[in-house]
């Protein structure tokens, strides 16, 4: 189909218009679109995650005290200073996380909600999970006791890993979840 304002060129937009409880429909070129105004192309993305973070770090920067220290820090393996991350968005190696830690951590808790990184747990298998995140807290803590000679809250600590143990067996066997 060729364009209906200049009739050479094929016809890569179309454009919709309601006015009045009237529609009317034009099949245009770009060139043709750009000149009747009907069209904003712009081949660059009009939202960009670096000016995202960029504005949230100048508002947390806005917010801190030592808004110039931080600007003023620089990582010590590629230099990268922390105005240079905030404007381009993107850190320039793995050091740069520890160089500039403090000034991430509110940028993280905004985006994500903390700065621990908890991953996550299919449904199927998330009792499961939790059971061997306790057993293993627990042989943590039956060390800990035994070093300290309190056998008997060990033996205690020793029992529940063993309950814990049966009932990931449990499961196991009937193919199911235990709540």
């Amino acid at each position: 189909m060729f364009c209906e304002e200049c009739r050479q060129k094929e016809a890569t937009i179309h454009i919709v218009k309601q006015m009045d409880g009237k529609q009317t429909e034009m099949n245009l070129c770009e060139q043709c679109a750009r000149k009747k105004e009907e069209l904003e192309v712009s081949f660059e993305p009009q939202f960009s995650l670096h000016k995202l973070f960029a504005s949230m770090l100048n508002q947390s920067l806005h917010d801190s005290r030592r808004a110039q220290q931080a600007v003023d820090t620089q990582c010590p393996s590629c230099g990268l200073t922390f105005s240079q991350f905030s404007q381009i968005g993107r850190l320039g190696c793995s050091d740069c996380f520890k160089a500039f830690e403090e000034q991430l951590k509110p940028l993280l808790r905004r985006i994500h909600a903390g700065c621990a990184h908890t991953g996550k747990v299919p449904l199927k298998i998330r009792g499961r999970v939790k059971a061997v995140r306790e057993i293993d807290q627990l042989k943590e803590e039956i060390q800990v006791k035994i070093n300290t000679e309190e056998f008997e809250k060990a033996a205690v600590l020793r029992d529940r890993i063993r309950a814990l143990e049966e009932d990931i067996q449990q499961v196991e066997a009937d193919g199911g979840e235990k709540n």
